[in-house]
């Protein structure tokens, strides 16, 4: 399986309306509290508007939902692997992205046989209090000896200039959150993103 290099992460399907028009192949719809009527209306917007675009639609954790709802791919934290039914979420056809921190999260997301694996964060990051320190570029390299062809996503603190050095230690898709959302112009840095990840395509 091949990921799109851009991987952007969003809390809305306004969001998705907005910019994966501009060419993004790879969203993430992240919603940590909303109830199960709205997260339902989310998703339907969401999935419909990526399938207009061709995009590949993710969602995150709420993996009950998203089968029933159609979607086809998940992204779950450690804790919500915990928790999660991993022969359903297989038995629904549904992809499965599993994020990590260090090397025994790693080797738990590893035996659930994962269509990506994510890693970091790679540098600070403003989304949310880490209990890890950066995890820098070597541990990139490190992290893609360790999972072979399995896909990995770099996040946390990245921006264009950070692209090259993270591609070049082995990630094979950048996930980008606030260095869009929060951009005086996130139409524009969009496209920047866009452009710089081409050369990975």
């Amino acid at each position: 399986m091949k990921l799109d290099p851009f991987y952007l992460i969003v809390d809305s399907a306004a969001w998705i309306e907005r910019l994966v028009p501009l060419g993004v192949k790879l969203v993430q719809l992240r919603i940590k509290d909303m109830d199960e009527t709205a997260l339902r209306a989310e998703f339907g917007k969401a999935k419909a508007l990526c399938a207009q675009n061709r995009c590949q639609l993710i969602i995150n954790d709420h993996w009950r939902l998203a089968i029933e709802e159609g979607c086809d791919f998940v992204h779950l934290g450690q804790e919500d692997l915990q928790a999660a039914d991993l022969s359903q979420i297989r038995a629904a056809g549904v992809k499965l992205g599993l994020s990590t921190h260090d090397h025994a999260e790693l080797e738990t997301a590893m035996a659930a046989r994962p269509d990506y694996i994510a890693l970091g964060p790679i540098y600070p990051t403003i989304l949310k209090k880490m209990k890890w320190a950066p995890q820098g570029l070597e541990r990139i390299a490190e992290w893609k000896r360790l999972v072979g062809p399995i896909p990995l996503v770099a996040i946390g603190g990245l921006n264009p200039d950070r692209i090259g050095g993270v591609f070049e230690a082995g990630a094979d898709s950048a996930a980008v959150v606030t260095d869009i959302t929060l951009n005086a112009d996130p139409e524009a840095r969009t496209r920047e993103w866009i452009e710089k990840t081409g050369r990975w395509r």
